[in-house]
């Protein structure tokens, strides 16, 4: 799971969540503005006037974005984003500034923002940028979740029927495989065949799609 900086008060089930923008902005009137134009269309919201604020509260496990002023007091919207960045933490970030400029905007995208509005920006455009940040990280929750399952279904394999599964995602027939690991073909057909089962395998294709998003270590 992806370090989160924050202090976590709950953990919900990927995708099973209402959404939740967390708005960071020192202007009052801009925490609340974002607050009435993201409850118009049912996204809950989370309000702070710095980033020292945001890193200091409990936050539930959901999936949403960062919508961050910029300029900020103490850490700003862009050392924040680096601080994420290093944590490992993928948390889809939309900037906003009245006081942007080309280098900014161009070090925040590159550095994975969603999107870099410019103040004061339409309702809608504000909107778009929250809907694909949402998409994206429900997306980006589905892809953990599934890969966590993967990683389940292989920690119950054999260390031998591991050696089996790594061999037969490299392409390797059963008689190499065989020959490779000094088994007889038939042990590993039984091997083979265990591996399919215990990892959910629909087929050899869908088993090598499970190896590739595994750990090294896992695959044995």
């Amino acid at each position: 799971m992806t370090t989160r900086p924050f202090k976590s008060a709950a953990v919900s089930p990927p995708d099973s969540s209402a959404a939740l923008v967390i708005v960071v902005d020192d202007d009052d009137g801009m925490r609340e503005g974002l607050r009435e134009i993201l409850q118009s269309v049912g996204i809950e919201t989370l309000g702070f006037g710095s980033t020292a604020e945001l890193l200091g509260e409990a936050l539930p496990d959901r999936p949403g974005c960062l919508v961050l002023d910029v300029r900020l007091p103490g850490l700003s919207g862009l050392d924040l984003q680096t601080k994420l960045n290093a944590l490992g933490n993928q948390l889809p970030i939309i900037f906003m500034t009245g006081y942007g400029d080309v280098p900014m905007s161009v070090r925040a995208m590159k550095a994975g923002a969603v999107d870099f509005l410019t103040k004061p920006f339409r309702d809608q455009e504000m909107l778009d940028a929250v809907a694909i940040a949402i998409e994206k990280d429900r997306a980006r929750r589905l892809e953990v979740s599934a890969n966590s399952e993967v990683t389940a279904l292989a920690a119950t394999l054999t260390p031998r029927e591991k050696q089996v599964m790594a061999a037969v995602a490299t392409g390797l027939l059963n008689k190499q495989i065989a020959h490779e690991l000094g088994l007889s073909e038939i042990t590993v057909k039984i091997h083979r065949g265990n591996v399919m089962r215990k990892m959910k395998a629909t087929s050899i294709a869908d088993l090598i799609r499970k190896v590739d998003s595994l750990q090294p270590a896992s695959v044995g």
